[in-house]
């Protein structure tokens, strides 16, 4: 018998070819796909009392048909139909747009379902749905019906339909993937009935039961990953002991033209004893903007070349990439260490020279963009992989770099700091290093919100700023004009700002320049030659200009909280007080949120926790880029304590000793097996 991973779409009745087609577009390519499809809301089809019902909330009634039906005609197609309904005690107007097959079997009397808006001053519902409880067709009435992702010819009646049938052929064969301790010891109701009732809730309760069982199988299968991909790393043994003295690493931060704080110092140690470790080290060093993590990847660099071997920097940007080239330059002069910088703009002569001094040696650590993880990019002995801004890259894009060298250690940054609870467990196969302080004589960033009517006063503080010798930054969302967005666009606003300030030098920066047009702009906005720079979100990550010291966003409200935080991170560089200038008209209760904590705090973690209570998970950790999953059905957030128990749950299991060998895991190994993570590992 073929298993339900083997079952084509087509051996479930009623599925035809063109619909099959249209099911992969969804991702759905078997029957165990379309099992697993789950919707990811449902429709409340439970009859109320409209006593109980606000005014402007949706509801569901039953009533009997008191008046004879009315029908307006309007434009070629478009109708309004108007019917007097009895509901309890109540008369009630329904209305339906657009329903005109529904007149001839609206007959006195006859008793109906009507779904919609209830409007109590008016005493009228506009209907979304409705049945009548006496036709066969009749299934909605007093039940929960899932509400799923669909679209093209695709409609929710012929996806519930085809679930149903699906589940009718092929429900007995859905099996059990957790072990049994783990269903006994968390009294889980089994996979067969869940699944069939999630899509089928019927009563809340159970299908409350059925969800939360789903949900902590999807969690633990997901830490699972990350803990035996962490407990796999472990036992093999096989990473690079990076070996150098202490003293040598002692004398190289005393050249550092700072003095590291104890926040950088404490995550040197973390980072230096799992470099000294004969397995590879897989760790995330998370911190606020300009909390100083470049220079602590800088001294694990050192530490990699000084041991004998090589390392490389990956980057999302090219201007990144040439601004951590130009800070390990100055870095690590005199030092003997060989920086190159790899990029898609980097000559073919260039490169043809630089892929053969990696190969042999000669290039000690290269920084680049994904031009890096190109097949023709070989290393002579590359022990540490450095990534930045590590929600940009797929996990798949870290693991090809990862494979150019003997298991060579990772970390990974990012200035997108999350609760250290939520970081562990989001990020499980890694372990976790916080820098939480500023680096000494750091001013905090005062932070403004003003309406657009006051643009006058942001100029003359711009100009007070330029008399003090300082520098400005202004960003909008957009490059050029767009009859959709009513922004402010960056070649608009260049020009504006030119007009406003003819005396001035204004720079504009965005990302459909060419390498070298960036470069000539940034350097004549870093040598001070430039006063004003106009930009898009490029200069969101990595650049570092100590003189600027007034951020203007345009447009806030249209911008995440991260990212304004990151934006705001550009300033605040040096010695001198600077302040970010949010100007925004928020028309949402979400925009003017956004812009209160910007203007409450600048501590990039109380940032980030409202910034996951306000987006949630998904869009917070960048799902798609970060190599977490887009679950079906569990919200990271909203079930964290679930969270929580399968990471403790999927920590035990790995770390038991007959888990690679033990017939109760045997469906969680071939589950391993399959996926991507685990490309080429033997796990039995």
């Amino acid at each position: 018998m073929l298993k339900l991973d083997q079952l084509t779409l087509k051996q479930i009745k009623g599925v035809s070819a063109p619909k099959e087609q249209e099911l992969h577009a969804f991702g759905v390519h078997t029957v165990a796909d379309l099992l697993d499809y789950f919707p990811f809301r449902y429709e409340d089809y439970r009859v109320r009392e409209l006593t109980d019902v606000k005014d402007g909330e949706k509801v569901t009634v039953l009533g009997h048909v008191r008046g004879v039906p009315v029908m307006q005609r309007y434009g070629r197609s478009k109708s309004r139909l108007t019917c007097r309904v009895e509901v309890g005690a109540w008369l009630v107007t329904a209305v339906w747009f657009n329903r005109t097959f529904l007149q001839d079997q609206l007959t006195l009397g006859r008793e109906i379902m009507l779904t919609g808006k209830w409007e109590q001053q008016r005493m009228q519902m506009t209907v979304s749905d409705s049945e009548f409880p006496d036709s066969k067709r009749a299934a909605k009435t007093g039940t929960l019906q899932p509400v799923y992702s669909v679209g093209g010819s695709v409609t929710q009646t012929w996806m519930r339909k085809t679930i149903r049938q699906a589940l009718a052929q092929y429900g007995a064969q859905i099996g059990e993937l957790l072990p049994p301790s783990l269903v006994d010891r968390h009294r889980l109701m089994g996979r067969r009935e869940a699944v069939e009732l999630v899509h089928m809730p019927g009563d809340v309760q159970r299908g409350q039961a059925a969800r939360q069982r789903l949900v902590y199988e999807e969690l633990f299968l997901f830490q699972l990953k990350l803990q035996a991909y962490r407990a796999l790393n472990r036992k093999r043994n096989n990473g690079v002991a990076h070996r150098i003295g202490s003293e040598a690493i002692r004398e190289f931060a005393a050249s550092l033209p700072f003095e590291l704080t104890d926040a950088q110092k404490h995550v040197v140690n973390e980072i230096l004893t799992d470099m000294r470790r004969p397995f590879a080290m897989n760790r995330l060093l998370q911190g606020d903007v300009g909390s100083g993590k470049t220079v602590v990847a800088i001294i694990a660099l050192y530490v990699a070349v000084k041991a004998g071997h090589q390392g490389a920097l990956m980057v999302p940007t090219e201007i990144l990439a040439e601004q951590h080239m130009r800070s390990l330059q100055k870095l690590l002069e005199g030092t003997g260490i060989e920086v190159a910088l790899l990029t898609g703009s980097t000559t073919e002569r260039r490169r043809r020279d630089m892929l053969a001094g990696l190969q042999m040696g000669m290039i000690h650590i290269v920084i680049g963009t994904h031009a890096l993880i190109q097949e023709d990019v070989f290393f002579s002995s590359l022990s540490l992989v450095v990534v930045d801004e590590q929600h940009r890259f797929g996990v798949n894009q870290r693991s090809v770099l990862r494979r150019k060298g003997l298991n060579p250690d990772v970390l990974t940054m990012t200035a997108t700091p999350i609760p250290r609870t939520m970081a562990i467990t989001a990020f499980g196969d890694m372990d976790v290093s916080t820098i939480k302080e500023r680096p000494r004589g750091r001013k905090p960033i005062k932070t403004y919100w003003v309406k657009h009517g006051m643009l006058e006063r942001v100029y003359s503080f711009i100009r007070k700023e330029v008399a003090k010798g300082r520098q400005a930054y202004m960003i909008c969302p957009l490059i050029e004009e767009s009859e959709k967005l009513d922004v402010q666009n960056a070649i608009d606003l260049y020009v504006q700002t030119q007009q406003t300030f003819p005396d001035l030098q204004i720079g504009l920066l965005h990302g459909r320049l060419s390498a070298a047009e960036k470069d000539s702009v940034m350097n004549a906005f870093g040598s001070g030659e430039s006063h004003v720079l106009v930009a898009t979100t490029v200069v969101e990550v990595g650049v570092d200009v100590p003189n600027a010291t007034l951020m203007i966003i345009m447009d806030a409200e249209r911008f995440g909280l991260s990212q304004l935080h990151q934006l705001r991170g550009r300033v605040g560089r040096g010695e001198h007080q600077s302040h970010c200038i949010l100007v925004a008209d928020p028309k949402s209760e979400t925009g003017r949120e956004r812009m209160k904590v910007m203007t409450d705090t600048d501590d990039g973690f109380e940032v980030s926790r409202r910034d996951l209570e306000l987006r949630g998970p998904g869009e917070f950790f960048g799902t798609k880029q970060s190599g977490l999953p887009e679950f079906k059905l569990a919200d990271m957030v909203a079930d964290y304590e679930t969270l929580e128990v399968a990471r403790e749950d999927a920590a035990e299991v790995t770390a038991d000793h007959d888990f690679w060998t033990n017939p109760q895991f045997v469906n969680l190994r071939q589950l391993l097996q399959k996926d991507p993570f685990f490309q080429g590992e033997q796990l039995d």
